[in-house]
């Protein structure tokens, strides 16, 4: 069968079906195109990334790595291609665990599975977060611990995060706070009963 659609127009349905999330249209559309197109192709950012998702989709991690691995992605691919790397790693370890993974599960399979650096800017991330992003959420934080859901979107859009990331991100710190508050109070309360005449070190 003769290539219809020029390379652009390919990419272009590439992107499409990526973004709406139709999975199996993509699927089909990517196996419609002749073995003779791959050369022509498989340069373009567009089809790379939808032959990763659809790797993802079928469960072929092996092919979905070589992949990531294999082309220097542009950044503004980075955060789907991230998310793929990752959740095919997770589903991995899962599968040989018997049991879903828990925060620090996912912490150590990040750790075993550095990104690479083809979908990775090289900036230190921390449980996901890139540092410019936990630097803006700290600041917010010391101002104001309890942002609107105006201020959560905008922190958003700031950090490249999702208002949910934020919300979350908010919730947990202000539960490590609290709970090193109460670790200090016990701290210092214990430090007075020994020490009745002494005053609290610093």
């Amino acid at each position: 069968m003769a290539m219809v659609f020029s390379a652009e127009q390919v990419a272009c349905v590439c992107e499409v079906l990526l973004q709406s999330g139709r999975m199996e249209s993509l699927t089909g559309f990517l196996r419609t195109l002749p073995p003779s197109s791959s050369s022509c192709l498989g340069g373009l950012e567009s089809v790379l990334k939808a032959r990763a998702a659809v790797a993802f989709h079928l469960g072929r991690f092996s092919d979905l790595y070589a992949l990531l691995e294999g082309f220097p992605f542009s950044n503004r691919s980075h955060p789907l291609l991230q998310q793929l790397w990752l959740r095919a790693h997770y589903l991995e370890a899962e599968c040989q665990r018997g049991r879903p993974l828990g925060a620090v599960g996912k912490y150590r399979v990040r750790r075993k599975f550095p990104l690479p650096r083809t979908i990775w800017d090289g900036e230190e991330t921390s449980y996901c977060f890139k540092e410019k992003s936990r630097s803006v959420l700290r600041e917010w934080y010391y101002h104001k611990p309890y942002p609107s859901p105006r201020e959560k979107r905008a922190l958003a859009a700031a950090t490249g995060l999702t208002p949910t990331q934020v919300s979350n991100w908010f919730k947990n710190r202000r539960q490590r706070d609290r709970a090193t508050h109460r670790t200090t109070g016990l701290w210092t309360t214990y430090w007075l009963q020994q020490n009745p005449r002494s005053s609290i070190p610093l």
